[in-house]
Order: structure tokens, then C-alpha cells, then sequence
């Protein structure tokens, strides 16, 4: 089997109206016949948080919706909570704080199934904190502002869902764009994504993103870029020179492997002969 797909979500999706992008991973996980499990380890509302997402998504017709809180290693590491995993076709990691997830679950028989199950072809979406640890290299916490800074940001293993690149969510909502730059600046071979609220990316097994929601998605390329990072004292502003950027909103496509954009909407004529992207 080929890996399934990985959806990176920016927190605060719509759980309300249209629900663009629950109703997407629902559809992408079987519809009425998924198995879904919600993992709530990252969330300090607990239990609670995890019934949520199951009313959610029972209103959203899926009948098998399974919530789990591990809330220490050994629970974990319990078979019954990996057994959980093993038929799932569906995997949602809430929000709350992304290293209470990484340090609870990582490396555990939770974990391992959540991975097993992804190779198989099962669709994994995290929202806010639960998008960041999808990554290799998590972004533990770290500061707020434009201006990117040595020690602006800790990194820490994520769970590896996706690998190669670095997630950081509420990215406009909460002004992150420095700590994401100041990251590739010091590891450019990881690509930067950085997820609007209310929008996430939808990464295939072909390793295409494609971005759904009503914000962006910004992408940052450090392949090429100089810098200064590792000269520069703890807290002052970093040197970087000749990064790539790109601004993404709903119906771009961008191909993670290649590092480019493969595709937008179409774009209709104005009067005047003007074009505007199509809504």
C-alpha cells in the first residue's frame, strides 16, 4: 500500500457552517464508513476535547469515531490504545500544546500504530498543535514578530508524518512569520509551511500540497538563501538573504519534493481586459 494523506490544518477550522476542511478529511477517510480516531493528548481540555470532534464528526454522518486521551507514556504504550489505531481510516490530533503530544506519544505503540496505519493508506490530520507534530523537526515553542532571530524558536522531535519540512499554524493570526524564517535559516534543507487559521494543506502520497480554507498558506524555501545564524548572538536579528517565498490561498497547489508551485485556479477575464483568479 502507498502512504495515505497527511492534512496540516492552521487551528481554528470552522466546526460550524460549511466545514470546508473537516468535511474534507472525512470524505478523505471514507465518508459514513470511516473508522475515526481522535487523539486529545495535546489538549488540556482533555476528554473533552476529544468528544467534541466526535459530535463533529457524527454530525457529519460518520458512523465509528473512536476518542482517545492517552495522557501518560505508559498509557501509550498500552495495546489497547495502539489496537485502537490498527483499523483506523481516519487519524484527527486535536490542538492544545504540541510537546505534550510529542513527549507523551512519540516513540510509543500509539505512535507507531498512528504511522503503521498512515503507510497503509489512512488519511492523518492535525489541527494547530496536532499539525506541528506531524513533522520530523517540531517547532516546540517560540516567539512572535516578523523580524527572524537566533533563539527565536526550539525545535524538538515531532512524529514524523511528514518529514522534510517544519509546520507552524495560526502563522498570520499570530505573527510567526520571524521564528519560521529564523528556523530555515538554520536548517535549510527543511522546508517551511506555515498555515493560516481556518486553512490547512492537504499532502498527498504524490507529496502535492494543496491548499483548502478561507486563509494561506506560506511556504518558505531556504534551499538557496545565505546567512549569518550561526555567528549571530542569542535573541539578535539573523542575516538572511535569497530566500524563496510563497503565498498560497484555496486552489494552489504546491509540490513538496520539487519545491514549486505546479498549479492555480483559473483566471477569467474582467471588462477592461483585466483577470482576476476565479472564485
Amino acid at each position: 500500500m502507498s502512504d495515505g494523506t497527511v492534512i496540516v490544518i492552521g487551528g481554528a477550522e470552522d466546526k460550524i457552517r460549511d466545514r470546508i476542511i473537516l468535511n474534507r478529511f472525512v470524505s478523505l477517510a471514507g465518508g459514513e464508513d470511516a473508522v475515526i480516531v481522535v487523539i486529545s493528548t495535546a489538549s488540556s481540555l482533555g476528554h473533552e476535547a476529544g468528544e467534541r470532534y466526535r459530535q463533529i464528526f457524527a454530525e457529519l454522518g460518520v458512523k465509528t469515531i473512536r476518542p482517545l486521551h492517552a495522557m501518560t507514556r505508559a498509557q501509550a504504550n498500552d495495546e489497547t490504545f495502539a489496537r485502537a489505531v490498527r483499523d483506523a481510516t481516519g487519524i484527527y490530533l486535536t490542538g492544545g500544546n504540541q510537546l505534550r503530544l510529542s513527549s507523551t506519544i512519540g516513540g510509543t505503540r500509539l505512535a507507531e500504530a498512528v504511522l503503521e496505519r498512515f503507510r497503509n493508506g489512512a488519511v492523518v490530520a492535525g489541527t494547530s498543535a496536532g499539525a506541528s507534530a506531524m513533522s520530523s523537526h517540531m517547532i516546540a515553542f517560540g516567539a512572535s514578530g516578523a523580524t527572524p532571530k537566533h533563539r527565536m524558536a526550539a525545535i524538538a522531535a515531532g512524529l514524523g508524518v511528514l518529514p522534510g519540512v517544519i509546520v507552524d499554524q495560526h502563522f498570520q493570526q499570530r505573527n510567526r512569520l520571524g521564528r519560521l524564517l529564523s528556523l530555515i535559516a538554520q536548517n535549510p534543507s527543511l522546508l517551511g509551511i506555515g498555515v493560516d487559521e481556518d486553512t490547512a494543506g492537504v499532502v498527498g502520497p504524490d507529496h502535492v500540497l494543496e491548499v483548502i480554507g478561507r486563509g494561506s498558506i506560506t511556504i518558505v524555501d531556504g534551499a538557496a538563501a545565505e546567512t549569518d545564524a550561526w555567528e549571530v548572538r542569542a535573541h539578535r536579528p539573523i542575516m538572511l538573504s535569497g530566500v524563496v517565498l510563497h503565498s498560497l490561498p484555496a486552489g494552489y497547489r504546491f509540490d513538496l519534493r520539487r519545491r514549486h508551485r505546479i498549479s492555480g485556479p483559473a483566471l477569467k477575464a474582467l471588462p477592461g481586459g483585466e483577470a482576476a483568479a476565479s472564485s
